[in-house]
């Protein structure tokens, strides 16, 4: 999953400004940031510049991922709300997975908005925090992607109301990204929403602690990327963790896998989470058509019928 072309060569020239070293520091500290769960200490432009090259290409490849779900399942999607939308990675996503729909951006940091301006020219744009705002304004689809640990639980029921059709929640893939988003899917479970995806029941979610549920997207590196990072592979796999509600009820899958498949001589292991529990599958080659299908199954889809 790639970043459009037009907006990764604005990309490389956003690093290329600021210079090889103080944007190799600049993405070190975000990274402990991002780890830790705290504000770096950078400036604006190293910020921007850091969170553009390291994280804006997983940011999308995620909500790139979650919004395939949501597409065709949640009705007609004319208007979209990202809420913390950052430098515009979910609504470079959305708006192509959702072409026609018009979006408005709500960012808080002004040189993210700036570069999320320059990225959608034809977006609105909301350059507010979203706890100095009132009512937000209601749009079919409403976002939030990796900013719901930012501004915390309370905020959720305010992004429900402004979502006529469907709300999206995309957090890190981490026990404490995956927690915070068990907490609001059973609050607005309780509240009458209907679930999307990725679970394919709307009881108490069956993950107990340490266990958590979260998904991979894979991102291709960039070469300046791959020099920031120090890393030789051409890809890395960004791991999040999401929920997706409307509505109205939509089909849900019987199952979905929450594991890599396991590939063995004959025989393919899947785990899958059903509206009776997690389950493991085990399927044999003499089941032809199921393993056939589970060798080309993979971590997310729904499970094997």
């Amino acid at each position: 999953m790639q970043l459009p072309a037009a907006i990764r060569r604005r990309i490389g020239e956003y690093g290329d400004a600021l210079g090889f070293s103080a944007l190799e520091r600049a993405a070190a500290a975000l990274s402990d940031a991002y780890r830790d769960g705290r504000p770096a200490r950078l400036s604006a432009d190293e910020r921007t510049a850091a969170y553009l090259v390291t994280r804006m290409p997983a940011t999308y490849a995620a909500a790139h991922a979650v919004l395939r779900e949501v597409a065709g399942r949640a009705g007609a999607i004319g208007s979209i709300l990202d809420v913390g939308a950052g430098t515009g990675a979910a609504s470079l996503a959305a708006r192509d997975r959702f072409p026609g729909a018009a979006l408005t951006l709500l960012e808080r940091d002004a040189a993210f908005a700036a570069a999320a301006r320059e990225f959608l020219p034809d977006a609105a744009l909301i350059a507010n925090d979203i706890a100095r705002v009132g009512q937000l304004p209601p749009h079919d689809l409403v976002i939030a992607a990796y900013s719901l640990g930012e501004f915390g639980a309370e905020i959720v029921l305010r992004l429900w109301q402004a979502a006529r059709f469907a709300l999206v929640l995309i957090e890190p893939g981490t026990p404490r990204g995956f927690a915070l988003l068990r907490q609001v899917r059973g609050d607005l479970l309780a509240a009458g929403a209907r679930m999307i995806a990725p679970c394919p029941m709307e009881s108490a979610c069956p993950a107990a602690d340490p266990d958590w549920c979260h998904f991979a997207a894979r991102v291709e590196r960039s070469s300046l990327h791959r020099r920031v990072k120090g890393g030789e592979l051409g890809y890395e796999d960004e791991k999040f963790s999401y929920v997706a509600l409307a509505r109205q009820p939509v089909e849900l899958p019987a199952a979905r896998i929450i594991r890599h498949p396991q590939h063995h001589p004959g025989l393919i292991e899947i785990a899958t989470c059903t509206a009776e529990g997690l389950r493991r599958e085990r399927i044999f080659k003499r089941d032809r058509e199921r393993f056939r299908a589970a060798r080309k199954a993979a971590w997310g889809d729904a499970g094997i019928s």
